[in-house]
């Protein structure tokens, strides 16, 4: 704790959680459950003399809120990359983020950049990466070991003993491990089509191999517990909580690119706090209190070297699955544009029913 207090107070001295330049504020936070947990709010306060006011929300109700008072009512949100620019195209509810009054050098870089620009309108960047999770392999090492990437579920190895969802992560995954890139053709809905149509028949190619479809987390823990399903794509925290009842069973970063999301620090149009709210993404991207948000949490954050103060064991599973290099890797989620997921869904649609 003196470690934290020593590093904030530094912070002060530097003048990034200064409020000497204004007064104290209240900090009405959108959030979601565990990003703000009440030890890290109240060192907050303390040290910079603002008050915190979290609202636990997410996505859809996030949108829903700022819509309805045109981007009033809140100081700091944290919607996913993916629900921001387009929302901010379709009802105006954030404003540009100030990056000169954010500390860029506690980012960790390739996070910081895919989010900048999946967030930028007009030059302008409108979200800077908090919290963060992929979906890729699951994969009991004792009995599938040689499964490295998507398409490895295809494998004759393991015929009968993979599982993976009937949904748009997996057409987006399989499409990775073929050399294609779906994200690259977002704006091109002939391209987009033409590697559906890839990815459509290799999924059909492999339904021999589908031990089973799953549809929630539950389901397939106990699949792989039971040695049923010895290799899947599932999330990376669905993985590590496996790995801690069987050392076998782990996350496996896919070769070809795990999938992730984020959550974001936006700034709401008619946000009023702006100087507490830049304070707030400071302080919490400091890696001893990233460490405290990942344990409350459960998903690590975007802190450079936020996963040192994780629980040992936790930070063992993730430094095993993901190496810098499989953080470099990570693909990241774009906004989707709406007509795609049409064309996605006829594509499930045929794969489920197709013999």
């Amino acid at each position: 704790m003196n470690k934290i207090l020593s590093s904030g107070i530094a912070l002060l001295a530097a003048g990034v959680l200064s409020t000497s330049a204004a007064q104290a504020e209240t900090l009405r936070l959108l959030t979601w459950g565990g990003y703000a947990p009440e030890n890290v709010v109240e060192l907050f306060e303390k040290e910079t003399g603002h008050t915190v006011e979290v609202t636990k929300s997410n996505n859809e109700e996030m949108v829903a809120k700022l819509r309805a008072t045109n981007g009033g009512g809140f100081d700091l949100a944290q919607p996913s990359q993916d629900r921001i620019a387009g929302a901010q195209a379709e009802f105006d509810i954030y404003k540009p983020l100030d990056l000169s009054k954010i500390d860029a050098s506690q980012f960790i870089p390739s996070m910081l950049e895919a989010t900048k620009g999946n967030t930028m309108i007009d030059g302008e960047v409108y979200g800077v990466p908090h919290v963060w999770g992929t979906s890729g392999l699951v994969v009991n090492t004792a009995m599938a070991g040689q499964v490295k990437d998507y398409t490895d579920l295809c494998d004759p190895s393991v015929a009968g003993k993979v599982s993976y969802r009937l949904k748009r992560p997996t057409l987006i995954g399989f499409a990775f491990s073929m050399g294609l890139d779906p994200f690259a053709a977002y704006n091109d809905e002939a391209a987009y089509q033409d590697i559906l149509d890839k990815v459509e028949a290799k999924l059909i190619d492999c339904k021999s191999n589908v031990k089973t479809y799953w549809g929630g987390g539950d389901e397939i823990k106990n699949l792989l517990r039971s040695g049923e399903v010895v290799a899947a794509m599932a999330w990376d925290t669905g993985g590590w909580s496996l790995n801690a009842d069987n050392a076998d069973i782990t996350f496996v970063a896919p070769t070809s690119g795990a999938l992730g999301w984020i959550d974001t620090f936006a700034m709401p149009k008619r946000g009023r706090a702006d100087e507490a709210a830049y304070a707030w993404i400071n302080f919490v991207m400091q890696p001893e209190i990233a460490a405290m948000i990942t344990t409350a949490a459960g998903n690590f954050t975007a802190s450079q070297g936020g996963d040192a103060g994780v629980d040992d064991a936790l930070k063992a599973r993730y430094q095993a699955s993901f190496p810098q290099e499989a953080i470099d890797n990570i693909k990241w989620y774009p906004t989707v544009p709406a007509n795609l997921e049409t064309l996605e869904g006829a594509v499930l649609d045929r794969v489920n029913a197709a013999k």
